[in-house]
C-alpha cells in the first residue's frame, strides 16, 4: 500500500515549466529552414522573447516562417569581438554550462511562397550551442543577462542572445589539396607529391605524432570507400537510364512527325531539332556505358586498383594553445606516382554537372543585379590559386542582394559533393565532447533559393574556398560540424583557417609548393 500511495503521489505532482522556456511550437519551429529536412536545431532560449513574440501561422493560407543564415560584418560587435568573444566564453564557463559552440550570426526571414526574397534581416545574434538536455532555459536566461551587460559595457547594442541544443560532431573522408615537397629535410631536391587531409581521416590514433619509417607497415589511402564507389556506379547507371528515357521520347516524337503528312518547313525544322537532341542523348548513353565498363573493370578492387599512396606524416590533433587557439588536424600521404602522375593537374575543382554555369554564378555572387565578371572555367575545372588572408576574411569585397557584405564559400566533399555556403564573419569558439576548446571559422548553409546543407559526415578534410579574380582562393579546411546529434545534417561547419594550415604544413615541409599545375 505504501508503495502504491507513493507512486500515486508522484504522478499527481504538476510538471514545472521553466519561466523563460519557449512553448513547444516555438522550440521546434523557430529555426525552420536553416538546415532542411527538419534537421534544424531546437531553440532553448532567446533574450528578446518578450519584445519579439514568435508568430504562429493562422488562417486559411497559414505560412510557417522560413529562415536562412547570414554572416556578421561591419557591426559594432565585429570591432570588439577579439576581446568580447573570449570574455563571453569565460562567462559561460563560469556558470558551468555544457556548451558546444559560440557563433555570431544574423537570420534572414524569407517572405511567403513566391516572394521569398521579400523578407527581413534580423539583428545580430550571439548564438550559443549547448549539449542536448544539459541546460535549462532559466539558466540560459541568467547567463544571457550577464553577457548582455558585457556587450553594453563595450557599447554594443541591439544584439540578441539565442541558445540552441547542438553537438560538435567530427566526420571523415575527403582530400583537401596537393603539394610538391621540392626539397627534403636535408635540402636535397625532391620530386615527392603529397596529398593533405585531416589527421582523423588518415589515422585511427590521433593522439600521437605519426611518421612512417623504413619497412614499417603502411597505412594506404584509397580513392573512394566501398559505399562512395557504389554510389558513383549508381549515379552513372541512373544517368544512363535518364538518357535512355529521353532518347525513347525523342524517337517517338520523330516517328509521329514522320507519319504526319504535313510537308511544311516548320515541321522539317522541328524534326531536325529533335533529331539533334536524340543524337546527343545517344552519344551520352554510349559514353556513359563505356565509362561504367571501365570503372567496373579497372577500379572495382579497392586494394589493387584504388590505392593512391600511403600515410607518411600526421601530427597529433591539437589546439594551438597560447597563440591562435586554432585546431591542428592534418596529415599527409605520399602520392603513388604510377597511379596519380598521368592525371595530375594540381589543385583544381571539377564543378561537375550538379549546377549550370548561371546557377553557380548566382550562388557565388548573390547580387540580384546579375552583374559579375566571373568566367565559367573551361572543362568545368576551377583552379585553386592563393589563400585568403585574415584581413580578407574580416572585410570581404562582395555584397549580397540585401546590401550586406558577404563571403560565399564553396567546397567539394565526398558526401555532399559541390556545395556553397556563407562565411559567418567573426571567429567561433567550440568545445568538443571531451572538453577541448578551440577557435574556428564557421560556414553556414547558404539558403539563397533552397536550403542546401554545406557539409555532412564524410566531407571532413575538404577544402573551403571563395572566388576572387576568376580563381578559387583557400578559406579553410573542414574538420567538424554542429548538428542536432545522431545522423542529422550540419547547420554550421567548422574549419581551420587556410592561411594557418599552410603555415603549419610549411613548418614541416618548408619548401612546399601548393600551386604547381604539373607533376
Amino acid at each position: 500500500m505504501t508503495s502504491n500511495f507513493s507512486a500515486l503521489t508522484f504522478a499527481s505532482e504538476a510538471t514545472v515549466v521553466p519561466e523563460h522556456s519557449p512553448d513547444a511550437y516555438e522550440r521546434v519551429s523557430y529555426y525552420n529552414g536553416i538546415t532542411g529536412d527538419s534537421d534544424h536545431p531546437e531553440l532553448l532560449y532567446r533574450s528578446d522573447y518578450l519584445a519579439t513574440p514568435f508568430p504562429k501561422p493562422a488562417g486559411r493560407f497559414a505560412h510557417l516562417p522560413v529562415k536562412s543564415l547570414r554572416g556578421v560584418f561591419d557591426t559594432p560587435l565585429n570591432k570588439v569581438w577579439d576581446a568580447v568573444g573570449p570574455q563571453t566564453r569565460d562567462i559561460i564557463k563560469a556558470w558551468e554550462v555544457q556548451w558546444s559552440s559560440i557563433d555570431t550570426a544574423r537570420f534572414f526571414t524569407h517572405g511567403p511562397p513566391g516572394e521569398e526574397e521579400k523578407g527581413s534581416l534580423g539583428p545580430v545574434v550571439l548564438w550559443i550551442g549547448v549539449q542536448p538536455g544539459s541546460t535549462s532555459s532559466d539558466a540560459a536566461h541568467d547567463v544571457s543577462q550577464e553577457i548582455l551587460a558585457l556587450l553594453q559595457k563595450n557599447k554594443v547594442e541591439g544584439v540578441v542572445v539565442e541558445w540552441r541544443e547542438a553537438v560538435d560532431d567530427d566526420s571523415q573522408g575527403t582530400l583537401a589539396l596537393w603539394f610538391h615537397e621540392n626539397k627534403d629535410d636535408d635540402g636535397n631536391p625532391s620530386n615527392k607529391v603529397y596529398g593533405v587531409s585531416n589527421c582523423h581521416v588518415l589515422r585511427r590514433n590521433t593522439t600521437i605524432n605519426y611518421v612512417h619509417k623504413g619497412a614499417a607497415a603502411k597505412d594506404h589511402v584509397f580513392v573512394c570507400g566501398m559505399r562512395r564507389f557504389q554510389r558513383g556506379l549508381d549515379e552513372i547507371t541512373k544517368a544512363i537510364a535518364d538518357d535512355v528515357y529521353m532518347a525513347d521520347l525523342y524517337a517517338r516524337q520523330i516517328a509521329k512527325l514522320q507519319a504526319d503528312q504535313d510537308q511544311s518547313l516548320r515541321k522539317a525544322k522541328r524534326m531536325e531539332r529533335i533529331q539533334s537532341q536524340l543524337d546527343v542523348k545517344n552519344e551520352n548513353i554510349a559514353d556513359l556505358e563505356r565509362l561504367r565498363g571501365e570503372v567496373t573493370k579497372y577500379w572495382s578492387n579497392i586494394k589493387l586498383q584504388r590505392n593512391i599512396g600511403y600515410v607518411e606524416y600526421a601530427p597529433a590533433i591539437k589546439v594551438d594553445e597560447g597563440r591562435t587557439n586554432y585546431t591542428t588536424d592534418w596529415g599527409v600521404f605520399l602520392a603513388a606516382e604510377a597511379r596519380v602522375k598521368d592525371a595530375f593537374e594540381g589543385n583544381v575543382v571539377d564543378l561537375g554537372a550538379k549546377y549550370s554555369p548561371p546557377q553557380l554564378v548566382e550562388m557565388f555572387y548573390p547580387l540580384g543585379s546579375g552583374r559579375t565578371t566571373f568566367k565559367y572555367p573551361e572543362e568545368r575545372k576551377l583552379r585553386i590559386f592563393g589563400c585568403a588572408t585574415r584581413e580578407d576574411l574580416a572585410a570581404p569585397a562582395e555584397f549580397d542582394n540585401e546590401g550586406q557584405r558577404c563571403l560565399m564559400v564553396g567546397k567539394d566533399g565526398n558526401t555532399t559533393d559541390l556545395t556553397v555556403g556563407r562565411f559567418s564573419g567573426p571567429e567561433s569558439f567550440t568545445r568538443n565532447a571531451v572538453g577541448v576548446e578551440s577557435r574556428e571559422l564557421a560556414i553556414y548553409n547558404s539558403g539563397n533559393k533552397t536550403v542546401e546543407v554545406f557539409s555532412a559526415k564524410g566531407d571532413s578534410g575538404s577544402l573551403g574556398w571563395h572566388m576572387k579574380d576568376d580563381m578559387a582562393r583557400i578559406v579553410g579546411q573542414l574538420h567538424s560540424g554542429g548538428n542536432k546529434g545522431g545522423s542529422t545534417s550540419n547547420h554550421v561547419t567548422y574549419c581551420t583557417p587556410g592561411w594557418y594550415l599552410l603555415a603549419e604544413i610549411k613548418r614541416k615541409f618548408r619548401d612546399a609548393d601548393f600551386y604547381r599545375t604539373t607533376w
